[in-house]
């Protein structure tokens, strides 16, 4: 069983089986493949360091990495979750902006180590802020005045030109466009600060996706800014169309960082930000694309434009740090069943998915999670964990966030970087609420972007000793290739529609936090792939896998699936079945050893590589996220794992 940091101290985390602690780095580069190399084998007195740490509480924890530092060649920083970081330029509200003082003061108890952000004022200009928008008189309100009274607008008011008193629609394309430019030449104007906006992509309608890029590199070039030292954060918002608010906060974001109150971060980090993934939902007010498949389950299918664009843009740029903005369902199915409406402003979650490093995990919960709690309730602001339900009435389970290696959450996560899912109170309310959900968005986004800054340093050790122990554990370590949650009980607490008081509704629970071994295998080495598995081999390279091609045939030893069963079904997911071009194949597969003949032109995939976990949820083939599994692999005898290093020739593919 694998098991993911609870929302408790580390001195009181579960203990954790001795294999998942092992941190061990090891020579293991395929012959004639210059693959990035690694250091030896980590040991102490002959025993590794995976027997010296029996357990995942702080003091081996600590044991453990300090050794592990003194040996790999790339350190690992000690693990100060409790350590003040001095952010140079910290952003301090000035009078003259009319930012309220109060807010900006951690609230009582907040630990010194944890920087608040304060409340940003709705706009730039030294004009008075917009006033409220209000709810349109043909949207019925899901709840009584008693919910409503329960969110209270915010003391400032954000301006962007769908959050404009008397509008009846969001930010259109055009708008985000002059946004966006109007941002990044106010950037360009500033000493230092580079900025450009690029087109990264169009949606099946033809609509452009951007992606406004903020920096104090050189450039703004994804090289100058991987050889400026700085962390980068991509944020991206309204992958799903009806989801509104992240994309209107993220535009403001990105004027407090080209002009206003944020810039002073860029001394410490780079920033992204893609406001609309979705053009045509948006444009639409629907969830989906605009052929039905839903965005935010296919960051590793790569089956939209969409997906693609945004798979290019964190290949070429490799963000460190990824938040991912939406919107959830304050009433609706939750009333249907439960009789009550949501409660919480912010529903927050991380990587959730098999084989994410402990360390990143830890990362993602002691680094950020904690500080995103306190800077939201500083603003007096509910949080959860992220939750959900399905269309079915007569289903009564609530799941926390998937546990597949779908969703950009856990997909950016199996890339290396601390992925975390924002969510606000907001789908099916229209513009109701509509300021106090950006002031979420602003205020939760804000606390990642100083977090990052804050921990630039320790970004900078801890990803890279990542990729390398990802890379050394090819040909050797166990991965679960499936996972799935825990079940129990939670009380959910919710609000009566009348009264608007909480009501606490006890729920089955899947916890997302806690993830059964289903299926578990030896990593092999890599992959072989048959020469006709060009699509799958171009996917691979949207996700910045490094593919080998066969320049001479030869033989290798390997284990070929062999199918021992097959059901077809609707591809799943917690919300229900989700919408696809096919039914997805469930097979059952044995393993069959042998020595295998592997052509010319045919592929060699190595999991000697950063994104090897990425390479096991996609090549797998039994499993519902699989390339096999969604017919971007057509064929079962077209891959072998390859289960020592290939002896052929072989070379990049360009």
């Amino acid at each position: 069983m694998i098991r993911l940091p609870l929302n408790q101290p580390p001195e009181h985390s579960g203990d954790r089986p001795d294999r998942r602690l092992r941190r061990t780095l090891s020579s293991n580069t395929p012959t004639r493949v210059p693959l990035p190399p690694v250091s030896s084998r980590c040991q102490a007195d002959g025993v590794p360091l995976a027997r010296r740490a029996p357990g995942f509480r702080t003091p081996a924890l600590l044991a453990a990495l300090t050794l592990l530092a003194a040996c790999t060649s790339v350190p690992l920083p000690p693990w100060t979750p409790g350590a003040a970081r001095a952010v140079p330029g910290q952003v301090v509200a000035p009078a003259s902006r009319g930012a309220p003082a109060s807010p900006a003061q951690p609230a009582a108890g907040t630990p010194a180590d944890v920087q608040t952000f304060p409340v940003l004022p709705g706009g730039i200009s030294g004009g008075p802020p917009a006033a409220p928008p209000t709810t349109r008189a043909d949207e019925p309100v899901p709840y009584g005045p008693a919910v409503q009274a329960r969110f209270p607008p915010p003391s400032v008011t954000y301006s962007t030109p769908g959050l404009q008193s008397g509008r009846n629609t969001f930010t259109s394309q055009s708008e985000m466009h002059n946004w966006l430019a109007d941002q990044a030449a106010a950037a360009a104007r500033q000493t230092g600060l580079k900025s450009a906006l690029l087109s990264i992509g169009n949606s099946q309608d033809r609509q452009p996706i951007e992606a406004l890029v903020l920096t104090r590199a050189g450039s703004t070039d994804p090289g100058t800014l991987q050889a400026s030292g700085k962390p980068t954060v991509m944020l991206v918002g309204q992958q799903h169309g009806d989801e509104p608010a992240g994309s209107e906060a993220l535009l403001v974001v990105a004027r407090e960082l080209s002009q206003g109150l944020l810039q002073p971060l860029l001394q410490r980090i780079n920033v992204i930000i893609v406001p609309r993934m979705n053009p045509d939902g948006a444009a639409s007010g629907q969830r989906a694309t605009r052929s039905g498949l839903d965005l935010n389950r296919d960051h590793l299918l790569l089956a939209t434009p969409e997906a693609q664009a945004l798979a290019r843009l964190a290949r070429d740029y490799r963000p460190s740090v990824v938040v991912d903005a939406h919107e959830y369902t304050a009433a609706g199915r939750f009333l249907q069943k439960f009789g009550a409406v949501q409660r919480f402003d912010a529903l927050l979650q991380y990587t959730t998915t098999a084989n994410t490093p402990e360390f990143l995990t830890r990362a993602d919960e002691e680094w950020y999670r904690r500080p995103l709690l306190t800077a939201l309730k500083a603003q007096g602001l509910s949080t959860e964990w992220y939750y959900t339900t399905s269309a079915d009435l007569a289903d009564k389970k609530v799941s926390m966030g998937g546990v597949q290696p779908d969703t950009g959450r856990n997909v950016y996560g199996l890339k290396n970087a601390v992925s975390l899912l924002v969510e606000t109170r907001g789908v099916g309310l229209g513009r109701l609420d509509i300021q106090r959900r950006v002031h979420t968005q602003v205020t939760a986004i804000s606390s990642v972007l100083a977090s990052t800054a804050q921990r630039a340093g320790e970004l900078g050790q801890l990803l890279p000793y990542l990729e390398k122990d990802i890379s050394a554990r090819a040909c050797r370590d166990e991965a679960v290739v499936q996972a799935g949650p825990t079940p129990g009980r939670h009380d959910l607490v919710m609000l009566d529609p009348e009264t608007g008081a909480d009501k606490v509704v006890p729920v089955d629970w899947d916890s997302s936090l806690s993830l059964k071994t289903i299926k578990a295998r030896v990593r092999p080495c890599g992959y072989w792939l048959a020469g006709n598995a060009t699509a799958a081999v171009e996917r691979l390279r949207l996700h910045g896998v490094q593919v080998m091609r066969v320049s001479e045939a030869g033989t290798v030893l390997g284990d070929s699936y062999r199918e021992v069963s097959r059901t077809t079904s609707e591809r799943p997911d917690v919300r229900g079945p989700l919408a696809a071009p096919s039914p997805i194949i469930n097979a059952q597969v044995s393993l069959v050893r042998g020595v295998y003949d592997v052509p010319r032109n045919s592929y060699y995939v190595p999991l000697n590589q950063p994104l090897g976990n990425l390479l096991l949820a996609a090549l797998e083939p039994d499993t519902p996220s699989s390339f096999f599994a969604n017919a971007v692999l057509q064929d079962l005898q077209g891959t072998v794992r390859v289960m020592t290093e290939p002896n052929v020739k072989l070379e990049a593919v360009p």
